[in-house]
């Protein structure tokens, strides 16, 4: 139950030592003069019940010990051992000298009750709050993800198998004891049999075990309150990831493989190098550099896709319509960008850096024209392919032209090389005219301009990962995660609109 909001009562003596020692430059009185926290605080009431349940600390407390633990990069324990003795912390929070804090437990089950999508819109509410002071334009959104390293250790094939099959029957116990009772001992029959031969022999006979278990979970009767019953939704789960190893052993190729029972979340990518963990997405706004939108997916996500998505949590969490958007190389992705341009989707103006290969002096695929009915291309020496092949997954068809037409042509050697013993192929693609608007469009001024603003998400986003500890997961699983990197951003937010509203005060702006 959350009552009335109660200002801290601090005792004369309290305020004079706040004073004398507390810096009036330090970050948490800046912090206090422009952020409206009981705004926040009506952000967070429906999350609280008005008249049920024991009276609610106040989460005002919470969301400053946050900010000041994301500041400062502490820990939960940190962060309440040093609120104990540092003056400029107690102030911040508005504990006298004989207050107590609550225990550190608490933090953890209000960061649980908020959840990903509490804190995504307490994320929005300080952005609204520099919004309505005038620091973010809608003129140019710059887009950028990197790397987040998971709280995991990679276990191998076995371990990873071994991980699943103890998870799978810890979680079935409840509802067939004797029969998980009889897997164990098959665990150690297993082990006994296999001692001393190779790993592959090994991992082999632990797969089957695993699958032997899982057909008999599967038959399992689903209790009347199944929906409910969070004995047995850990038993889906748990059936769920063993499913996922298993399919990993069949298909070692397939993309997406689980890489840890542990966090089931986290996925294998490649970021310069490959790693195991997530990617975090943001949104920047060019003109102020603040955070306005963040998301965080696998190591294999989707980047380009992304895109949408950061969009559509900005504009519908502020009803703004943005201008230009800025991505790197990712970007490059047809499908998106027609979403992105199209007035049914974001309807803004996409900047990407166009994609070319080198063809040593040769015809590119845009000299080819497409007939009409896209059955074939017609060569700059009018000759007309004769062959096409579709190639769904890639949003393309090759059009391949008759080597006798090829070696006869007179423009021979502006197409294919002397050597070449078959005709010319061209491919296609879907969404050629997107791709031909951003070539177009990267020959311009604006371009030019746009992309000498792109560096600032890239500084931003090394402000998150180095100054916010945004690099390595503190937490597991992708909402988690994603709790992290918004508390993170949020606190880069404040930092950064406190520089810019002080600046502000200092030239007689505000």
């Amino acid at each position: 139950m959350l009552l009335p909001y109660c200002e801290p009562e601090l005792s004369r003596e309290d305020c004079k030592l706040f004073d004398t020692l507390v810096p009036f430059d330090h970050w948490t009185r800046r912090a206090d003069k422009h952020i409206d926290f009981l705004e926040l605080r009506k952000t967070l009431e429906p999350l609280f019940s008005a008249s049920q349940g024991r009276p609610a600390i106040e989460p005002v407390l919470f969301v400053k010990i946050e900010l000041i633990m994301f500041h400062d990069n502490l820990s939960d324990s940190q962060v309440f051992a040093r609120a104990k003795t540092d003056l400029a912390d107690r102030r911040f929070l508005g504990l006298g000298r004989h207050d107590y804090l609550p225990d550190v437990s608490t933090l953890g089950r209000f960061r649980a009750r908020l959840g990903a999508e509490g804190h995504k819109d307490l994320f929005h509410a300080v952005l609204g709050q520099a919004r309505e002071y005038g620091l973010v334009k809608d003129r140019l959104r710059l887009k950028d993800a990197t790397h987040v390293l998971a709280d995991i250790a990679i276990p191998a094939g076995l371990q990873l198998v071994a991980q699943a099959r103890n998870k799978l029957l810890a979680a079935a116990e409840p509802f067939d004891a004797e029969l998980v009772a009889g897997e164990r001992v098959r665990i150690d029959a297993i082990r006994q049999s296999t001692d001393g031969s190779g790993n592959e022999a090994r991992l082999v006979a632990r797969v089957e075990h695993l699958r032997d278990i899982q057909a008999w979970i599967e038959q399992l009767p689903a209790p009347t309150d199944a929906d409910q019953n969070p004995t047995w939704q850990a038993l889906l789960v748990a059936a769920e990831v063993a499913c996922k190893v298993l399919s990993g052993h069949d298909t070692p190729d397939a993309p997406g493989k689980i890489r840890s029972t542990v966090d089931r979340d986290a996925r294998r990518g490649k970021h310069g190098e490959y790693y195991d963990g997530y990617m975090v997405d943001v949104l920047v706004d060019a003109d102020s550099e603040l955070f306005t939108a963040i998301n965080v997916m696998p190591a294999n996500g989707n980047e380009s896709a992304d895109a949408l998505e950061l969009m559509e949590q900005e504009q519908s969490a502020h009803g703004n319509e943005i201008e230009k958007l800025s991505i790197d190389g990712a970007g490059y992705d047809g499908p998106v960008i027609r979403e992105l341009e199209s007035s049914e989707g974001a309807d803004v103006k996409v900047f990407v850096p166009p994609k070319g290969s080198p063809n040593g002096g040769k015809f590119t695929s845009q000299e080819f024209e497409l007939s009409e009915d896209g059955t074939f291309v017609t060569c700059p020496a009018g000759h007309s392919s004769q062959y096409k092949q579709r190639q769904q997954t890639r949003h393309t068809a090759a059009h391949r032209f008759p080597r006798e037409t090829c070696h006869a042509c007179p423009l021979k050697a502006q197409c294919i090389t002397p050597t070449q013993n078959f005709g010319r192929s061209v491919r296609k693609n879907d969404y050629e005219a997107e791709y031909e608007m951003v070539r177009q469009r990267a020959r311009t001024d604006e371009y030019a301009e746009v992309k000498r603003e792109h560096p600032k998400v890239e500084r931003r986003l090394g402000e998150l990962i180095n100054r916010h500890d945004g690099r390595r997961a503190r937490y597991r699983g992708t909402s988690r995660v994603l709790i992290q990197q918004l508390l993170g951003a949020l606190t880069a937010n404040v930092s950064r609109m406190v520089r810019l509203l002080d600046a502000q005060c200092a030239f007689g702006l505000r």
